[in-house]
């Protein structure tokens, strides 16, 4: 099947639902090195601050996204679009319809973690007005790998942290120090 740009305007966004279940950990499987399992997503989705969401396409899961909604911030937990759909807008919407949740007084954050190997995820998250703001050295329980802390803020609160480079290079100057 060949996806072009104007099908992204028929891409539905909702709420995950068990029967996605197996399309989602398809593209989970395809999409990472370590996926998460099915009782990972159920037991996610089932706490009250927790939320999934699908990108659906003439009927397909063509992508998720699932977010927990803290006091002041939304953090990404999982997030992945089908192979065959990246780079399509499918992702980009998913993105989307949670900036359209922030507000100045409330929630004006997003947050989620990136591993330091995962430069197509980086490009992707910083394309859509995302900033890396911290490194987090040996982040992930399964590898030694770090992590980059990447944010959107609210457009009101907006800043301009240093680039990707530049807080590896802080990071590694403040290791030297300690």
């Amino acid at each position: 099947m060949v996806f072009d740009q104007r099908q992204a305007t028929r891409i539905r966004v909702r709420w995950m639902s068990r029967r996605d279940m197996p399309e989602v950990l398809k593209i989970e499987r395809s999409s990472f090195e370590f996926p998460w399992l099915e009782h990972d997503f159920i037991r996610c989705t089932q706490q009250r601050n927790c939320v999934g969401i699908v990108a659906e396409l003439d009927g397909e899961v063509v992508g998720f996204m699932v977010y927990e909604l803290l006091k002041s911030r939304i953090q990404i937990l999982n997030f992945a679009v089908s192979p065959r759909y990246r780079r399509h807008g499918v992702g980009s919407q998913l993105v989307e319809k949670l900036l359209g949740k922030l507000t100045p007084n409330r929630r004006n954050r997003i947050i989620l973690e990136v591993r330091e190997t995962n430069l197509p995820a980086q490009l992707f998250f910083r394309d859509n007005g995302f900033r890396a703001v911290a490194l987090l050295r040996g982040y992930y329980d399964d590898t030694p790998e770090d992590a980059y802390r990447m944010q959107y803020r609210y457009k009101s609160q907006q800043q301009q942290p240093a680039p990707i480079n530049r807080i590896a290079e802080y990071t590694e100057e403040a290791r030297k120090r300690a």
